[in-house]
């Protein structure tokens, strides 16, 4: 087996639905993507009604996404040595004793504020042995002709599981109460577990060796690779760009949506408000179905995926000055549409030039910056909203992230590329 993957256009119509084993790998993804939004849910329901405690709101964010930040290279790192399989099933154990924990302190009534931040902690690094072991063995389950769909597939289900996994959250919060609603939420990570078991994938299945066997280092690992990357101008710049969309914008915007609404004459909670909060969340699935469907006119390739995060930061800016609702729920659908897109996109490129023998920590790389920098986006908008308001804010971050955007785009276009 060759050490390096060549980028290789996805065949016409090439739907990763067609292979068996991506469909399995799809349904388990979605049940356990749907069980850490219900997790959420119901947890933070329970938190608030104890402590009102905003702190521990802001230290949710934080938990969540931080991890990413500090260990995806690092979990790379893991995936080039170990099974990926057993480090994905190590992320089900870690949500599932979370999960558990949680039920244990709602049961006794014995729920404390340090014990609500390790567990949102260990639901942090879940995600993280997750996410990034998950991109890992994607490749090998579809290969390159069908990686593209398969990343804007699981792109898809992740916005289908933020859409739906609130709503039956809160219907099993509503029938069953929080203390069986969260252990029965353990089932739902069971199915991706077990078929881990024995799934035929991943290099250690195959008993392929990836060449040399780097020890993981820690900080270490981020600059050596930081510095392979640099040699690979398409994995750079898409690093670069899913980077800049994270620290900038993220998903704060969608936090300070109340205040949107407010604005838009919308505030009160209800049908309305409802429309503004799934406007992006509706384009992003519009879009997963539609380059699914009808892909071929939109091409996975570096200029594609840099014009269209050009088009979403633009849209952004545009929503920021809003005043009419009708407007903005369309320009928010746009967005969305838009969103879904260039980071799907992105992830390809960077799974299909990332070289076979450091595939794992190019892939945590690129987990830390897509993910990992979302935990600064807080301060991006948020908080330079309370100094200014928050639509300035959002049209400053937004303005940012289109000069990163363009500054890309204009020096692949002098490249010829």
């Amino acid at each position: 087996m060759t050490s390096t993957v060549a980028p290789s256009p996805a065949p016409a119509e090439s739907s990763a639905l067609r292979i068996p084993g991506y469909r399995t790998f799809l349904l388990t993804f979605m049940l356990a993507m749907m069980a850490d939004n219900i997790e959420h849910v119901i947890s933070y329901w329970v938190a608030f009604q104890k402590f009102h405690s905003a702190a521990l709101g802001g230290f949710a964010v934080v938990s969540h996404w931080l991890p990413f930040l500090m260990f995806s290279v690092p979990v790379g790192a893991l995936n080039d040595r170990l099974d990926s399989r057993r480090l994905i099933q190590a992320g089900m154990v870690l949500f599932i004793t979370a999960s558990v924990g949680w039920g244990y302190f709602f049961y006794t009534d014995s729920l404390q504020m340090w014990h609500a931040m390790v567990l949102l902690t260990l639901h942090g690094c879940a995600g993280v042995l997750w996410s990034t072991s998950s991109q890992m063995l994607l490749y090998d389950i579809v290969g390159a002709g069908y990686l593209a769909s398969a990343v804007r597939l699981n792109a898809t289900a992740r916005y289908l599981g933020v859409l739906v996994g609130p709503g039956v959250g809160s219907i099993i919060m509503r029938t069953l109460g929080p203390i069986r609603g969260i252990f029965l939420n353990t089932v739902f990570y069971l199915p991706l577990l077990l078929w881990l078991v024995s799934a035929p994938y991943g290099r250690h299945f195959r008993g392929v060796t990836a060449g040399p066997k780097r020890a993981v280092r820690g900080f270490a690992d981020i600059v050596q690779t930081l510095r392979d990357v640099r040699g690979m101008p398409t994995v750079a710049a898409m690093v670069l760009l899913a980077g800049a969309a994270s620290f900038f914008i993220g998903n704060s915007y969608q936090a300070q949506m109340p205040g949107f609404a407010h604005d838009l004459g919308h505030g009160d909670p209800g049908m309305a408000y409802t429309l503004l909060l799934g406007a992006d969340a509706a384009g992003a699935l519009l879009a997963g179905i539609l380059l699914e469907t009808r892909g071929t006119w939109l091409p996975t390739a570096p200029a594609s995926a840099l014009k269209i995060a050009f088009l979403w930061g633009c849209a952004l800016f545009t929503f920021s000055f809003m005043s009419s609702y009708p407007a903005a729920i369309a320009v928010l659908f746009l967005a969305g549409f838009f969103e879904l897109s260039f980071s799907s996109m992105t992830q390809a490129l960077v799974q299909l030039n990332a070289p076979d023998t450091i595939r794992g920590r190019v892939l945590g790389l690129f987990s830390m910056s897509a993910s990992g920098l979302r935990a600064f986006s807080g301060v991006t908008v948020g908080l330079l909203g309370s100094v200014t308001n928050i639509h300035t804010s959002l049209a400053v971050s937004a303005l940012a992230f289109v000069a990163v955007a363009g500054v890309l785009l204009l020096r692949r276009s002098q490249q010829g590329a």
